[in-house]
Order: C-alpha cells, then structure tokens, then sequence
C-alpha cells in the first residue's frame, strides 16, 4: 500500500459515516453526551500517534537498538505498527485485559505500549529493580491478566508465579530475529495476531482501537514506587496521555528542528510511562534509541556518533554523565529534559558547558510526569551567569496542556485553599489541577480522596512562589530540617556543597543536636582523582563559601555511592537511616 492510499485509509477512519462495527468511530460516548454524530469531534488518544506515522512515513527509522545479542536493530515505522497490529490482535484472540510489562527500555516494551492499548487493554509497566514481592504485589493488585517480560528478569516473577501460576508470561528474548531460532514468545504471539488480522479479513488497524472509545477510560497504570509505603496505581486516561505527550512535544521542543527528532532512552520506560515520551516522540516521527541500561561510555558514542538531539535525565544521572572520562563538548546542541529530583545551578552550567542544553521540568507520577517548566527568558542572557543558572533551577510554570501550577499554604485544615505570597519567600504545597493530573488510585478511594482534597492535586512538595509566578522546590515536608527555629531546606543546601570543586554528589538529611533540635548532616561522593576530607568541606562551608553559618552541616561523611531510587532520586529515608549508624539500610 502507498503512503498516500494509507493517509486516505487513515482519513476515512476518523470521517467514516458509518463506522466499521467494534471499531474506535463507532458509539463514542463522553461525560454522557452523544458525541457519535459530531463532525467536529474525535476522542483523543496517544495510540493513533504510531498508525498514523507509518502512514506518513512508513520507511523513516522509527526505532534503533543494540539487541541482548549485541545486534544493531534498525526498525521503520512501517514495521514496528506492524509488529503493535500483532501484539493488539494476539490480546484481543485471546480477551487479555489488563497486560503487564517487566522490561528495560527495549523494542518490545515499546511497541507494547501501543499493541496493549490498541486491543482495548489496559498497560501495567513495573520496575524491575523493585523488590520481588513489590513486584508481585503489583502485578496481583492490578489484576493482569498476561505478563510480558524481558529473558533477563523472568527470574524476579518467581513469587508472582507462585501465587499466580495460571496467568500466562510472555518472555521477550530482545534479540535482532522476529522468527525462528532466536526469537521468543513475544514474537511468536506477534505473528499470531498477525495471522488473526489476515484471518478474520486482514482489517489492520482501522479495525483497532487506535482512537479510545471513550477517552476518560484508563489506558495505563501507572504504580508509584512505594519506598515507604505499598505502591498505588496511578490511573492515566486517554486524554491524559495524549495531553502530556503534545505538552511534551511543546515544552522539550521535540519538534523544533529541521531533520529528524533522534531521543535517546536514558529514561526507564516504566517510570510514569517514560513521561509520556513514546507517545510524544512517535507524534513527531522521531527515531527511538532504546538503551537497556545506563552504560556512560555508550551514551556518549551515541550523542557523538548518532547526533541524539535530545534526552531524558535525572540531575545524578546528568551529574554521572558530565563526570565521564568520554565527556566532551558536542559539536551539536543536545536538549536534555531534567527532573526526578531538584537540580542544581551548578549542574545546569556544566552541562550547557558540554553542549547539553536543560530543559527543566517537574511532574509527578500523579502528573504522568511533567507538568511544569522552568521557562527560561531572553533577558536573563544580561544578568550574572551564577543569577542566570539559578533562575533556570526553579520549577517554574505549569504546562501550555496544564492550568497554573499554584502553592497553597499548610496551615489551613484539609481542602481549604489559600495561596501563598508571591514573595519568593512564604513557603507552601505545590497543588495542580487541569488536563494532565491523574484520575486518582486504582482500587484506593481513602488515598484518592487525599490526593485531591479540596479539588487539587497534592504533590506533598513545599516550595516558594516568586514574584514573576515561578515556582521553587524547597523540599518535601519531612525533609526540612528545623534547627533553632531556622528552616533549612536540604534541596538548596545540596545545591550550595555541590559547588565544591571535589564534591561529585550530595545528599543532606537532619540530625538530632542538643542545642539546636536538628542540624544538617551531608552524605557526599567525591570525583574521580580529588580526595577530600568531612572536617574540610566543613571548613570551607564555614569561611569560604556562601552558606549561612546556620545551614553549616555538623557533620559531613564521605561515601563511595548514594542511595537512589531507579530514576535518580536520592533515597533520604535510607539517608536518614545511615545517619542513625543503620548502615545496612539500602
């Protein structure tokens, strides 16, 4: 089929006044209204961003990949719907409903996002560096019915497979061959719907579920990692998704550029679906560098080698990055989209030093990832450069797909909203509302209910709201340290020690002290080559740096590596926990 016949097939499945039975045209229904009959309506989904690609541009280069069996794979997009079309046809024989995925960033779980959702089904991604029963947890509480899984960690479903035997696993070798020897179940499942589509009168995509139904119907979810408690369900919508992803289009500028968009997947898929990013690159026909794992040496032959224009970090994967032995100024200006966690000045200079231009954002998992942007303005380019990198630390503003992000003070009793002064100063909660926050938790109305007391959307995030309508992270509640009454903010503290020319990483958690209540204590690594010692970084707090002699830590130890989560946070319960002498905490 010629590109043009696809577009003309695409296009009569969005107009067709008499919709194929089954199909996404027919009986769209929303906040029950009749939708069916309007000409100027269709219900948005991320999933038609695939189908609709391979129409245009069915040989552009939608995915490549160094396989498990150190293969290079280049994919069009003309074969990875294909393979998607097998995937929903297979789900949809066999009625699968809610689909699991333990994958790293691989073309399965790629193509998986849009085959699941194409069936009608519902995607369960799970991190695959969680605990086995977490994991096991997840899967049962989710109700999945199949289970796609990367070869290299079926061993971590073992005490799902216990409690669960009857609930198929599909296994995904990741390998360069879709049939034959090399290839696993996956592929052969994807063969098998194929045959289905050809059997059941070859109807390929116009006869899946490429727009939703109903576009408030969940299409993914999306578990939180429950470091401190069980994870929840975050449930993404159709909209949503398809929100978030343009917002993200927008906002990380994906499309500005003449030539191919080429993403780099630095970003584990499973953490809030990749941020929406295999929906909103597929929307620009950009190429996928999926990535198995972070290996330093390998990103950065891809940026010099591959020109990648853009990728996804949190600041200690970028911190990591920029301290690599490869690590050189590109000749191509790469934007990297920064969050998990707050970044510092520092690191935003450092890496703009390098050609990797932050793009700075923030979100939560309740916020399919980004929902703000640290905006950054024309005339901050005749301020000081240490003001100007400050600046471009904020959080910033709420989403062009999103309303204004607000901060709302903690002292008021539960859903009763005052903001805060934009002062810069008053510190409050970050609240959202509008298109791109999430439903709420599946099967958990108390913890739902919580999250949007009041009809906003908690983030549990303290910050201050700046004069010009910025938002800045100060911490998370429980990580303000209060010492002789100051308020200290562990974020601004980090960002102030990381400044040290031998300090690489830092994390700063409150301890007891006598005297003041609680002091700061810092948990630093060091770069490669530089030695330094606690009693000096304190030193150096104290006479030569601009710290404020209160926000002085009291203690300062040197580790080898800082706990973090598997998106680059640092994990300050197990911080604190090392600062009581629990070192076996991780």
């Amino acid at each position: 089929m010629s590109p043009l016949d696809r577009l003309q097939k695409l296009a009569s499945h969005f107009t067709s006044a008499n919709p194929v039975p089954g199909s996404a045209s027919e009986g769209r229904t929303q906040d029950s209204h009749d939708y069916k009959h309007r000409h100027n309506f269709h219900t948005l989904s991320p999933t038609n961003f695939l189908w609709r690609a391979a129409c245009i541009e069915p040989d552009a280069t939608a995915i490549y990949h160094v396989t498990a069996n150190n293969k290079i794979l280049r994919r069009s997009y003309a074969e990875a719907a294909d393979r998607a079309r097998g995937l929903a046809y297979y789900l949809r024989k066999h009625k699968f409903k809610r689909v699991g995925i333990l994958c790293t960033n691989t073309p399965a779980f790629l193509e998986s996002l849009f085959g699941i959702a194409a069936s009608g089904a519902v995607s369960v991604a799970v991190n695959y560096r969680l605990k086995t029963d977490d994991i096991s947890y997840i899967f049962q509480h989710s109700d999945v019915d199949i289970i796609i899984v990367d070869a290299e960690f079926e061993n971590l479903l073992g005490n799902y497979k216990r409690d669960k035997p009857d609930i198929p696993i599909l296994i995904d070798t990741d390998t360069d061959a879709t049939e034959g020897e090399l290839s696993g179940p996956f592929d052969d499942a994807v063969l098998e719907g194929l045959q289905y589509d050809r059997s059941t009168g070859g109807k390929g995509w116009a006869d899946l579920e490429s727009q939703a139904r109903n576009e408030e119907d969940v299409i993914v979810l999306a578990y939180t990692s429950g470091t401190t408690a069980r994870p929840k369900g975050v449930e993404y919508t159709h909209r949503g998704c398809y929100l978030a992803a343009l917002g993200n289009v927008i906002e990380s500028g994906l499309n500005y550029h003449t030539g191919r968009c080429r993403y780099l997947w630095t970003l584990p898929m499973f953490h809030a679906t990749g941020w929406t990013f295999p929906w909103a690159i597929t929307a620009v026909r950009g190429t996928h560098y999926c990535l198995r794992k972070i290996d330093y040496p390998e990103i950065w032959r891809l940026l010099k080698e591959e020109k990648i224009t853009h990728f996804n970090a949190a600041p200690t994967v970028n911190t990591l990055l920029c301290a690599a032995k490869e690590a050189e100024r590109l000749e191509q200006p790469v934007r990297v989209t920064v969050a998990a966690s707050p970044p510092t000045a520092y690191l935003f200079e450092t890496m703009t030093n390098l050609n990797l231009h932050p793009v700075h954002v923030y979100g939560l998992t309740e916020t399919y990832g980004p929902i703000t942007k640290g905006y950054h303005m024309p005339e901050w380019e005749e301020i000081p450069v240490k003001e100007k990198y400050e600046k471009m630390a904020r959080q910033g503003h709420g989403f062009v797909t999103s309303l204004p992000a607000r901060v709302i003070k903690t002292d008021q009793a539960e859903g009763v909203l005052i903001d805060v002064s934009m002062d810069g100063k008053e510190i409050g909660e970050i609240v959202f509302e509008g298109n791109i926050c999430a439903k709420g938790y599946y099967k958990d109305a108390e913890a739902t209910r919580k999250l949007w007391a009041g009809g906003v959307s908690h983030s549990g995030d303290l910050a201050v709201w700046h004069p010009d309508g910025a938002i800045q992270i100060l911490d998370r509640a429980k990580d303000i340290i209060i010492s002789g009454g100051e308020n200290i903010s562990s974020v601004a503290l980090e960002s102030m020690l990381v400044t040290h020319p031998d300090i690489l990483e830092c994390g700063v958690v409150a301890v007891p002290d006598s005297h003041w209540g609680e002091r700061p204590k810092a948990f630093i690594t060091v770069k490669q080559g530089k030695e330094v010692r606690g009693e000096d970084v304190i030193d150096w707090a104290k006479h030569k740096s601009d710290i404020s002699k209160f926000m002085v830590p009291r203690e300062v130890e040197v580790v080898q590596e800082l706990p973090k989560t598997s998106t680059g946070k640092l994990k300050k319960n197990v911080l604190r926990e090392w600062a009581k002498g629990n070192r076996n905490v991780k």
